[in-house]
């Protein structure tokens, strides 16, 4: 015989269940699609771009680079900030996108303006390339790209940036979960001192 306490557990075992059941069946085409995109890019050197035309995926690749420079220590380009931020703009971004088309062509107008007859801000030399990114520091498209790069360089590995855990790597980041007490100054202090 059921009580009504156990009935009522049931049906919410069985209510969270159908839930779960429900939002797979709903987010299926999502889900393997984000799985076939973290094993593509897994499995390879260069992902394709989504979003960014080859042109535009240089001179990212450049801004990202001046951002967080290549020295001792990899930099954005080797984490591969640009995929993270092209898969950004095709997901949980898209509503940026108008911001880096239109902030892209700012930067090639800024860099026509700096450095008249320049192709494009990725084939300007390091110093060249700093002079336009000082002139456009103040601009919100500056500081989105800025956001995007350092996220990129810091995100899981899955979204598409942070190749190789560069960015975990250099910040001492241990993502094994397997830490051991004490895990912080309290933690460490004896019983008496609490």
């Amino acid at each position: 015989m059921s009580t009504p306490e156990t009935s009522r557990r049931d049906f919410l075992i069985r209510s969270v269940s159908g839930l779960g059941a429900a939002w797979v069946t709903v987010n299926y085409a999502g889900i393997v699609d984000a799985a076939a995109y973290a094993q593509q890019a897994a499995g390879s050197v260069r992902a394709s771009f989504v979003f960014f035309t080859p042109l535009q995926a240089m001179d990212v690749d450049a801004l990202a680079a001046q951002i967080i420079p290549s020295d001792a220590t990899p930099g954005a380009r080797e984490a591969r900030v640009t995929h993270f931020i092209d898969r950004a703009l095709t997901t949980f971004e898209r509503d940026r996108q108008d911001d880096y088309r239109k902030g892209l062509a700012e930067v090639t107008a800024q860099t026509k303006r700096l450095v008249p007859g320049a192709p494009a801000f990725a084939a300007l030399t390091s110093d060249q390339q700093m002079q336009v990114l000082t002139a456009m520091e103040r601009t919100p498209f500056f500081n989105l790209v800025r956001t995007h790069t350092i996220t990129g360089f810091l995100a899981n590995p899955i979204h598409g940036g942070n190749a190789d855990k560069i960015g975990w790597k250099l910040v001492g980041y241990d993502d094994s979960l397997h830490h051991m007490p004490p895990f912080g100054y309290y933690d460490a202090l004896p019983e008496s001192r609490r």
